[in-house]
């Protein structure tokens, strides 16, 4: 192949396509003993505060981050008001109300068991405009959840959002037997509840939403999330509770930051990670980086539900799928089946005579739905 003009970038893309397969390529990753204190949350002005202090690991690393426990976690205003936040364990701190003022600035402080000490500037308290709408569709196999806001005094801006799911859901198998003390019985209502519970998720991603460019400060259907038809969260009833932020221009450009560092990673074109600007620093050691950034902000919320009697007729939601077997008793085999609490007994087999003459029956995670959730409604479940 004569290639006369080896600069021209069509002849490079043909070279490229042409090249055959890349082996892929593994960095080394370097190893270091460092480990860099993390802040995680935030001041909450009207409900309960909870940080968390963890400690960076290396890349090949398994199992959680560190938690920084037996800390000393202070949040003082600017006149030398002082809230201690006290440990509750696995590197959380909270106080169960601070009740900030919006005309005070507050910082946070950190005395580390080893004595280390770290210090946040001093913020200011935002107030978020209350949550106008919550809503979700139906629409492309999915059910897409949006959250809509307004500050009609133009005050807020930069809007953040958490939420928490809780779904409803049932095991394979609805069992009214119970295998108690040797025997096979039918259930009662003193029996703990197996057939229906609840599973509650966090939101973990980074989702954050801005006003400036518009001519009001309106935030109009920002997809929070969208759930797959064929999930379990919507298979029975499902719950959300949004929550809502507002930000400083600061704290908003670190959260894009993280953003973008957490979830654009993976190809060519996507952007290389960025340094996160802390407003935490080391006290004992200002060189030392610390990750994290402290803001202080009142919370609104809004929960909805949906009903999956109100989804699509034509969605096959989801159902789970679990191998049913049977026992007879004259196999002298019952107890062999139930003794140990693997398999549980579902229902009676009956014959032409008046009694039972076996039992069907199914592993616990195909029978127990506590294997997965509680069986405690949650006290706002409607």
């Amino acid at each position: 192949m004569n290639i006369r003009n080896w600069k021209n970038p069509i002849v490079w893309l043909i070279m490229l396509v042409f090249s055959g397969c890349v082996e892929p390529y593994f960095p080394e990753v370097k190893e270091t003993t460092s480990s860099f204190l993390v802040v995680n949350g935030f001041l909450n002005a009207n409900a309960p505060t909870t940080i968390q202090l963890l400690r960076t690991q290396n890349l090949n690393d398994t199992g959680t981050p560190p938690a920084e426990t037996n800390a000393t976690v202070i949040v003082e205003s600017e006149n030398g008001e002082r809230f201690g936040l006290h440990e509750t364990g696995g590197g959380t701190y909270m106080h169960p109300n601070l009740q900030l003022r919006q005309d005070t600035k507050y910082k946070l402080y950190i005395r580390t068991r080893s004595g280390s000490e770290y210090a946040s500037d001093y913020v200011e308290v935002k107030s978020s405009p209350t949550i106008g709408d919550v809503r979700w569709k139906a629409e492309d196999g999915e059910v897409k959840i949006f959250v809509n806001s307004h500050d009609p005094n133009n005050k807020t801006q930069y809007y953040k959002w958490e939420y928490e799911q809780t779904w409803q859901f049932r095991p394979a198998f609805h069992s009214v037997l119970i295998y108690d003390k040797g025997e096979v019985r039918f259930r009662e209502p003193s029996d703990a509840p197996i057939s229906v519970c609840w599973k509650s998720e966090n939101s973990t991603r980074v989702e954050i939403g801005s006003s400036v460019k518009l001519s009001e400060d309106r935030i109009s259907d920002y997809r929070l999330l969208s759930i797959p038809y064929n999930s379990e969260k919507v298979s029975m009833k499902y719950s959300i509770l949004v929550k809502q932020y507002a930000l400083t221009r600061d704290a908003y450009e670190y959260q894009e930051m993280l953003k973008k560092n957490t979830e654009n990673i993976g190809t060519l074109f996507d952007p290389l990670p960025s340094q996160l600007t802390s407003n935490i620093r080391s006290l004992s050691n200002p060189s030392e980086t610390v990750i994290g950034y402290l803001s202080a902000t009142t919370m609104e919320t809004k929960r909805i539900f949906i009903d999956s009697r109100d989804l699509p007729r034509d969605w096959r939601l989801y159902f789970p799928t679990c191998e049913i077997d049977t026992v007879m008793i004259a196999s002298g085999e019952v107890h062999e089946r139930f003794t140990g609490g693997y398999l549980l007994p579902v229902d009676e087999i009956y014959g032409t005579g008046p009694g039972p003459i076996g039992y069907t029956y199914g592993t616990r995670a195909c029978v127990d739905c506590t294997v997965q959730g509680s069986n405690v409604k949650p006290a706002y479940w409607e």
